[in-house]
């Protein structure tokens, strides 16, 4: 087969990571196939790291926006070029006139549920629900990332079940390398250098709770910061916690005011700190250091951060809604997100309790190895080849 496979976002937060691990699980577990992997000039690194690895990999680019009405007609046109046997468009974007046969992932749609939830909708969200209810029916085979999100994309756009097949994602295994034939003595030594040397950089000497991931109105970092500030009120007595910080990493906060505003009314400009996007190394240092991690979206297609924080040996503390439950199971505490003072009970209750805090963290290493990369890319590289043969199981 000649599958092209659309990696225009490769170097996205969350939809990079899928893209760049599920093209390297790939290449482990596909011997057979050509890929043509269509990007943008200013990913050509991260590109040329997967496709270097196999004379079975070659990269075109286009630079196209797949955001821009434009792109509903140019990448298709381009396309023309690349004919293939089947397509991958990797996120829920699929242009008016896609070639057939294609594969559709759809990683999330809380943008268009918590619009309707908030009546935010105008002519534009209308517009944009339309195109991507289109570009899903017409799909061969629309990859969920977790029974969550299928039942959002059944609901959403009366996609037959029978269409859908539910695939999940995993933890990036990059993101926790260690180095090959060292001892557990020399690795802590390693991870404590590297951990004094990164968080010395960000001037870190204080305990902190970390929040790592987009931050639109949906991930509800407003009433996380309140929670913030009911804990601190709590914990402004004891010895080590008074001193407690919030790290966010994720989007530049400009995008979303309200979130700098829970910061001046909370007055918790000295604890909260926002450091944009990191590089993975780094990332890796913070989940490492961090006295928990804390996610209290309001919706989540799959959930990846909360995972790869426990890969870490962090405790989690996460919203008991859409995807999160089923995801992470009982190796998280799940409190109600819409509840302050619950998110702050249960960040409290981690924070304190030594036995349920050692517990969350050996289950949680224990959940995170139930998903593979390796196992996601044997049943996209099926899906592959159902389409390309045009069957459907």
């Amino acid at each position: 087969m000649r599958i092209v496979f659309d990696a225009r976002h490769i170097r996205d937060f969350g939809i990079g990571t899928y893209i760049r691990n599920l093209l390297r699980a790939l290449l482990e577990v596909d011997a057979k196939n050509e890929y043509v992997l269509i990007g943008k000039r200013e990913s050509r690194r991260d590109l040329r790291a997967i496709d270097r690895e196999s004379t079975r990999f070659t990269t075109v680019f286009y630079e196209g926006a797949d955001d821009n009405w434009r792109d509903q007609y140019a990448f298709p046109w381009f396309l023309r070029s690349h004919p293939a046997d089947v397509y991958h468009i990797p996120l829920a974007r699929v242009p008016l006139f896609m070639p057939q046969p294609y594969v559709v992932t759809v990683h999330d749609l809380g943008f268009l549920l918590y619009a309707q939830h908030a009546q935010e909708k105008d002519w534009r969200m209308e517009w944009r629900e339309r195109i991507i209810g289109r570009g899903l029916q017409r799909a061969h085979t629309v990859i969920a990332v977790s029974g969550a999100t299928q039942r959002d994309v059944e609901q959403l756009f009366s996609v037959p079940s029978s269409k859908i097949r539910r695939i999940y994602d995993a933890p990036d295994p990059r993101l926790f390398h260690e180095t090959p034939g060292k001892t557990l003595e020399e690795l802590e030594t390693e991870r404590t250098e590297r951990r004094r040397q990164f968080l010395g950089r960000y001037q870190i000497d204080y305990p902190f709770l970390l929040y790592a991931g987009t931050v639109r109105p949906q991930k509800n970092v407003p009433r996380l910061i309140e929670a913030f500030s009911v804990l601190r009120s709590e914990l402004q007595q004891h010895p080590h916690f008074r001193h407690l910080k919030l790290i966010i990493i994720g989007d530049d906060i400009s995008k979303n005011p309200a979130v700098r505003l829970a910061v001046l009314h909370s007055r918790l400009e000295d604890s909260v700190r926002f450091l944009g996007f990191v590089p993975d190394e780094t990332l890796r240092v913070f989940f490492e250091a961090a006295e928990a991690f804390v996610f209290p979206s309001l919706h989540e297609g799959f959930g990846l951060a909360p995972l790869e924080a426990m890969v870490a040996g962090t405790p989690v503390v996460a919203s008991n809604v859409s995807a999160l439950p089923e995801v992470l199971g009982d190796a998280a505490m799940l409190v109600n997100p819409d509840n302050v003072f619950d998110i702050a009970r249960g960040i409290h209750d981690v924070l304190l309790d030594t036995e349920l805090k050692a517990s969350l963290i050996e289950k949680g290493r224990v959940q995170a190895k139930q998903y593979s990369w390796t196992r996601a890319a044997e049943l996209v590289l099926q899906i592959y080849r159902e389409a390309a043969s045009g069957v459907r199981r």
